[in-house]
Parts: structure tokens; C-alpha cells; sequence
């Protein structure tokens, strides 16, 4: 075997034992690489999704956005500027009013992390660049600091605008947990590929060619021994042939010398 198939396989002695512990070996690598592979279309289809859904949702972020900032420039002319710093306060001295508890979803033993809005008695607006009637005049749960701003003029406007403001939270929410899905989904699909490419591209040919190299052993050592036999039985069967053509020397030089002694023996009889 040249060096280049010989760097391919691995160093083991050609016997039965080893050839039966590298079969083994090579049909766990198949089964793994089976499973890694349809781990790996799960990952990839999960991506995919995660992809659309990331798009989509920045178009939605981009659209409030826009909206939250309208509907802040129009508190500030209806309120004044000086709201400003009445919101800034009350927000600074105020408990949150939504938490954020994460948790983790399960795709193929990965575990992808997501991030969930709470709190804020579901009055988060429900974003959409048509809605934006509905946006506004939907009620939204303020701190107590702020209950009574805009009680003068500019109620409509506030609520409004904590209401997008509010819908735009649960977005950036759900945009940092796709995001953070999206990185550990990335990093897993490059580990699995990798996994995937070493089993088909190293691991099996390898076993396969160490398989293959002590098959052709095994042979070569049967051939061998076969030929070695049927030198053996040659030699036994030459000496056999050799052992009877003595044999039968032995017995006719034995069957002579009888003969010679009976005629010496009639000899003497005669007068």
C-alpha cells in the first residue's frame, strides 16, 4: 500500500478481532453521521425561519418607530416642553412596569435563548404602520408619577405615545431574542457542519479503508496458508511415495535373499 492510502487508515494489526471492532466502529460512524446530518437540516430550516422573522420585524420596528417619534413630537406640542422632564422624572423615581424573564427553547438539543415581556397589564400597543388610530387611543397603564400628566392638555397624545412606545419595547424585546437565538443557531449549524463534514469527509473513509486494508490481509494470509498446505500435503505425499518405494525395496531385497537361502538349502540335498 502506497503512503498515500497508508495516511488513510489507521495502524492496527490485520486480524479477525480488530476487523470486527473496526466494522463496529464504522457502522457507529454511519448512524452518526445520519443523525448529525438530519440535526443539521433541523438547525437549517430553523434558520431559515428565524431569518424571515428577523426581516419582518425590523420592517415593523422601522414603521413604529417612525410612529413613536411622531406621536412624541406631538405630546411635545400639545404639552409643552416642559413634559419632557416630567415624564424623565417620574420615569427615574418609578418601579418598572415590565420585566423581561428569560428562558430557553429546545431545536434538536440546542438550546436557543428567548426573552419574554411581562407585566404592563397588556397594554402594549399591537404595532403596525395601518393602525394607527387604534395605536393612539389605546389605553396604556402609566406610573403613578405620571397618572396626572397631560391631565390639563395633551392627555390623547401621551397615552398615545406610550402606547407605541410600549409596543416598540415588546419589539426591541423580541428583536434581542431573535438575535441572541440567531447567534447560538449559527454557531451550532458551523459546529454540526463541521462534525458532519469530519464523519463523511475523514472518519469514514478512514474506517472504510482500514476495513478494506485488513480484508485484503486476511486474504493474502489465507492465500498464503492455503499455498503453504498444499506444500505440506505435496512433501507428506512425496515422502508417503518414498516410504513405499522403500518399503517395497526392502521387501523384494527380503523376498531374494529368501529365495537364495531355500536353493543353498536344496543343494545339499542331492548325493
Amino acid at each position: 500500500m502506497s503512503s498515500s492510502s497508508g495516511q488513510s487508515r489507521l495502524s492496527v494489526a490485520p486480524t479477525v478481532t480488530v476487523l470486527a471492532v473496526i466494522k463496529t466502529r464504522l457502522l457507529g460512524a454511519s448512524k452518526g453521521h445520519a443523525l448529525l446530518k438530519k440535526k443539521a437540516d433541523a438547525l437549517t430550516l430553523r434558520f431559515r425561519l428565524l431569518v424571515k422573522r428577523l426581516e419582518a420585524l425590523s420592517e415593523r420596528i422601522s414603521a413604529s418607530s417612525g410612529e413613536a417619534s411622531f406621536s412624541m413630537l406631538q405630546v411635545r406640542f400639545a404639552c409643552g416642553e416642559q413634559i419632557k422632564h416630567t415624564i424623565l422624572d417620574g420615569a427615574s423615581s418609578s418601579k418598572a412596569l415590565v420585566k423581561v424573564e428569560p428562558s430557553t427553547d429546545n431545536v434538536a438539543g440546542v438550546q436557543l435563548p428567548v426573552f419574554t415581556l411581562v407585566g404592563g397589564g397588556g397594554n402594549a400597543a399591537g404595532g403596525g404602520a395601518g393602525d394607527d388610530s387604534q395605536q393612539q387611543n389605546r389605553p396604556v397603564a402609566l406610573p403613578e408619577q405620571l397618572e396626572l400628566a397631560g391631565l390639563a392638555k395633551g392627555g390623547q397624545q401621551l397615552h398615545g405615545a406610550a402606547g407605541w412606545y410600549a409596543e416598540l419595547t415588546r419589539l426591541y424585546v423580541e428583536m434581542a431574542s431573535l438575535q441572541t437565538s440567531f447567534a447560538a443557531l449559527d454557531e451550532a449549524i458551523r459546529t454540526t457542519n463541521r462534525r458532519v463534514n469530519a464523519l463523511e469527509n475523514v472518519v469514514k473513509p478512514r474506517l472504510a479503508n482500514t476495513v478494506a486494508y485488513i480484508k485484503s490481509e486476511l486474504d493474502e494470509l489465507e492465500r498464503e496458508e492455503f499455498f503453504r498446505l498444499k506444500k505440506v500435503q505435496a512433501k507428506k505425499k512425496k515422502d508417503m511415495e518414498k516410504a513405499q518405494l522403500a518399503e517395497q525395496a526392502t521387501a523384494a531385497s527380503s523376498l531374494l535373499e529368501a529365495g537364495g537361502a531355500v536353493g543353498d538349502a536344496d543343494d545339499d540335498l542331492l548325493f
